[in-house]
């Protein structure tokens, strides 16, 4: 269940805006919590599949050791450079860890469509390579909160 978003809502983004903004993109920055409790962000290449956002991480990162030990997570994208232009959403959760660790490439069916849409997305290829380095989250979000500076003009 997603939370409903309570504020802001004259400037939040739809459904469809949501869903446009997030394939677009390809830089997110997620937030962790340390295990000594203070908070952590690093920045992630992600890609959306309409429901969910697959994080591809290095799994020697700090990060990766925070998610494992906690897995809530806020991840953050968003763009714009004048006030009139910022654009973005905040997606809260818990993350899931799928396949193996770290990613080899050995089948999983799950992961097919989402390796081809990164690959593509972020290397302009049409298979994922594998390092050995690497694994997959995925974030389907319990609360999304979004903001879309642009429509100001029209209120």
């Amino acid at each position: 269940m997603t939370a409903t978003q309570r504020r802001g809502r004259r400037i939040m983004m739809t459904p469809e805006e949501l869903d446009e903004f997030l394939t677009a993109q390809r830089t997110c920055r997620v937030a962790t919590v340390s295990a000594d409790g203070a908070p952590h962000v690093s920045t992630l290449w992600f890609v959306w599949d309409g429901t969910s956002l697959w994080l591809y991480s290095i799994t020697r990162s700090k990060r990766w050791a925070d998610l494992r030990r906690d897995p809530r997570v806020a991840v953050v994208v968003d763009t714009g450079e004048e006030y009139g232009e910022l654009r973005g959403v905040e997606l809260s959760g818990s993350v899931e860890f799928v396949g193996e660790v770290p990613r080899t490439g050995e089948p999983h069916p799950e992961l097919d469509a989402v390796e081809r849409s990164f690959a593509r997305k972020n290397f302009g290829i049409e298979e994922m390579p594998h390092d050995g380095r690497h694994a997959w989250m995925r974030l389907t979000p319990q609360a999304t909160a979004s903001w879309d500076f642009r429509k100001i003009a029209t209120l």
